[in-house]
C-alpha cells in the first residue's frame, strides 16, 4: 500500500476554544492559532485538525452548526481563516476541518424553515415522525447525551430526531438535496485549499428503515447495531468520495463511532473508494463498560494489546486507520492510561512511544505533548460540558448517586478534562488568556506548561519532538509486519516490526515497578532509537525496565 502524505503524517488536533486566546476575551480563536504555528512546526507534526470553527449557537461547543460556510464570530473572521491557512501551508503543514454532517443546529436556516410548515421545502431535510399511539416519542431511542432522541414540536404536532442534543436535529441524508448541500459546503472549503475533513459521527448518517425500537442491550451495542452502519451509508460515502474528495488532493478521516473491526474494511479499504481512514473507539473506551460515567473497568494491558491487534489485522495492506488515545471527547490520556502523579513524565512518554509505533496514522491531541492531566472541578457550576451536565441533571431526578459521587464521576471521565485551556506558561490561566477563560484552567499549569518544558531537555515536550522527528525517518514506525512477543504478559507490551530490511523492537513497561525482559537478542552495541529514560540496563539479551520505561531498538 502506498504510504501517502496523510498516511505517513502525524495529525495534531486543535480544540480552538481552548488553544490560545489572542484578544483576551476568555475564548481561544484563529489568530491565537496563528500565533502558535511556529510552536506546532517545532513538534514535527504534519496535519492540523481543527474542531468546528463554523457559525454556531454553541449548545455543543460548535458541533451544532448554523452556517457551514461562515466563521463563528468568537473565533474571528474569514480573513483570519484565510491567513491561518496560508501560514499553515507556508510551514509545510496541512489543515483539515471538522465536517459535522449528521446533524446541524436548530438555528440553521434549514431547520427554522422546516418548522414553519409540514409542506415547507425544507421539511424533508430532517426526520419528522408522528407521535406513538400513547402520544409519546415514535420509538425508544435515547440520545447520546441522555433522555429521548426525539423532541416534540408543538406547532406541527410531530417529533423530530436528534441523536445528540435537542438543538442538534439529525439531517435526512435520504433527501438528495441534503447531500448536495453538504457537498457544496465541502467544496467551498476545499476550493480555499483545505486539505480534507475529519468527519464527525459519519457512520450515523443512514437511519434504519422504519425507525425500529432499540433492543434492551447496552448503549454501546445499540450504537453499533441500530444508530450506525445504516442500509445506505456506503452508498452515500461512495457518492461523497466520487463527487467531492476524489476531485482534490485531500483526504477523509472518519470518526468511527459504531464501527467494529469486522466491518472496518467496508469503510476504508482502498478498493471501496469511500473513506481514506478512520479512528475507532475501542482503545478510547477500553475502560468504559456501558456509558461514560457509571461503569468503569480496571485498565487491562492484554485487552489493549488485543484491541490493537484485531484492528491491525482487520485493515492490514487493504485499508488504513488512525491511532488515538485522546481527543476532545475523552479524559486526558496520561490520567487514564498512565500515572499522572509519581510517574507523570515517564508514563506520558511511554504512552506516546507506544502510539507512535502502531501501524497507522498518529493522532495526538493538544496538550498531550506536555502531559496535561485531568482537572478537578470543585462544583457543578464549573462544569461546561453538556454531556456531563445532562448526566448530573438526570441523576438529581433518579438519585442513583449522591451529588458528590456524581461530580466525582464527571471529574474522572467528563469531556471538560480535555477541554481545559492549553497551559502555555505559569502566568495567570496558564498564559491562555488574561481574562477568566470560558472553562477553568487546570491549576497545575504552574508546573505543567510549555514554557517550562521548552527549556528542559528531558521534558515530555522535547521527548515528543525527538520521537516525532525519529518517526519521520523510519517508515517502519508507521507500518510493517507485526510480531507480538510475550503477548499475555500483563505488564509488558513488546513487539517487533519489519518493513523491507528494517526491523525494530518496541518494549514498553506499563507497571510502576521494575520489570525484567529477555529479548532473545545479543543487545551489546544495539542502537537505541527511543528511550524515555537516560539509560537502559542491559545484560547480554536481558534488560531491566524501570517503571513506565519505553524503548525502541533498531535490530539491524
Amino acid at each position: 500500500m502506498k504510504l501517502t502524505w496523510f498516511r505517513k503524517g502525524t495529525i495534531y488536533q486543535i480544540y480552538p476554544r481552548s488553544f490560545n486566546d489572542s484578544n483576551n476575551d476568555g475564548v481561544g480563536d484563529l489568530r491565537g492559532i496563528i500565533e502558535k504555528l511556529d510552536y506546532l512546526k517545532s513538534l514535527h507534526i504534519d496535519i492540523i485538525w481543527l474542531s468546528p470553527i463554523f457559525s454556531s449557537p454553541n449548545d455543543d461547543n460548535g458541533y451544532d452548526i448554523s452556517d457551514y460556510c461562515s466563521i463563528m464570530p468568537e473565533f474571528g473572521t474569514m480573513e483570519d481563516f484565510d491567513e491561518l491557512l496560508r501560514e499553515t501551508h507556508k510551514r509545510g503543514i496541512r489543515l483539515i476541518l471538522d465536517l459535522v454532517a449528521n446533524h446541524c443546529s436548530d438555528e440553521h436556516k434549514w431547520f427554522e424553515e422546516a418548522k414553519k410548515s409540514k409542506n415547507n421545502p425544507y421539511r424533508d431535510y430532517f426526520h419528522w415522525r408522528k407521535p406513538a399511539s400513547d402520544g409519546g416519542p415514535p420509538n425508544n431511542w435515547k440520545s447520546f447525551f441522555g433522555g429521548s432522541a426525539w423532541e416534540f414540536d408543538e406547532a406541527s404536532g410531530e417529533y423530530y430526531l436528534h441523536l445528540f442534543t435537542r438543538k442538534q436535529p439529525d439531517l435526512n441524508w435520504e433527501n438528495p438535496k441534503v447531500r448536495e448541500e453538504i457537498y457544496d459546503a465541502m467544496r467551498f472549503w476545499l476550493d480555499k485549499g483545505v486539505d480534507g475533513f475529519r468527519m464527525d459521527v459519519i457512520p450515523l448518517i443512514s437511519k434504519p428503515v422504519g425507525y425500529p425500537d432499540a433492543p434492551d442491550v447496552g448503549f454501546r451495542k445499540i450504537i453499533e447495531d441500530v444508530y450506525a452502519n445504516g442500509p445506505t451509508v456506503h452508498q452515500y460515502l461512495k457518492e461523497m468520495n466520487e463527487k467531492v474528495i476524489s476531485k482534490y488532493d485531500a483526504f477523509s478521516l472518519a470518526e468511527g463511532v459504531g464501527i467494529n473491526e469486522s466491518i472496518a474494511g467496508l469503510y476504508v479499504n482502498e478498493d471501496r473508494k469511500e473513506l481514506d481512514m478512520l479512528y475507532h473507539f475501542d482503545i478510547l473506551e477500553c475502560t468504559i463498560v456501558n456509558g461514560k460515567f457509571e461503569e468503569v473497568s480496571p485498565f487491562d494491558l492484554v485487552n489493549m494489546k488485543n484491541i490493537f491487534k484485531k484492528w491491525r489485522d482487520a485493515v492490514h495492506e487493504t485499508g488504513w486507520i488512525a491511532n488515538a488515545m485522546g481527543n476532545h471527547d475523552f479524559a486526558r490520556m496520561v490520567s487514564r492510561f498512565g500515572d499522572d502523579k509519581k510517574y507523570h513524565s515517564e508514563s506520558a512518554k511511554m504512552l506516546i512511544t507506544m502510539l507512535s509505533t502502531q501501524n497507522g496514522t498518529l493522532n495526538i491531541y493538544q496538550g498531550d505533548e506536555i502531559g496535561m492531566t485531568n482537572v478537578s472541578l470543585q462544583h457543578i457550576d464549573e462544569v461546561r460540558d453538556i454531556q456531563s451536565l445532562n448526566f448530573y441533571k438526570e441523576n438529581k431526578v433518579t438519585k442513583r448517586y449522591s451529588e458528590e459521587l456524581a461530580l466525582e464521576m464527571i471529574n474522572r471521565e467528563g469531556r471538560d478534562n480535555a477541554r481545559t485551556p492549553v497551559q502555555w506558561n505559569d502566568e495567570i490561566n496558564g498564559g491562555f488568556s488574561a481574562k477568566e477563560p470560558w472553562l477553568k484552567a487546570n491549576p497545575n499549569y504552574v508546573n505543567i506548561n510549555v514554557e517550562n518544558q521548552d527549556k528542559d531537555p528531558d521534558s515530555i515536550l522535547n521527548f515528543y519532538r525527538g520521537l516525532l522527528s525519529t518517526r519521520k525517518k523510519h517508515d517502519v514506525f508507521v507500518h510493517g509486519n507485526f510480531e507480538e512477543i510475550a503477548f499475555n504478559n500483563p505488564n509488558l507490551y513488546v513487539y517487533k516490526k519489519t518493513l523491507d530490511q528494517n526491523t525494530i523492537m518496541v518494549i514498553l513497561n506499563f507497571n510502576n515497578t521494575e520489570e525484567l525482559f529477555d529479548s532473545g537478542y545479543d543487545l551489546k552495541g544495539i542502537e537505541i532509537l527511543v528511550n524515555n529514560y537516560k539509560n537502559l540496563e542491559i545484560d547480554n539479551a536481558s534488560m531491566t525496565l524501570k517503571p513506565y520505561q519505553g524503548v525502541v531498538l533498531d535490530l539491524k
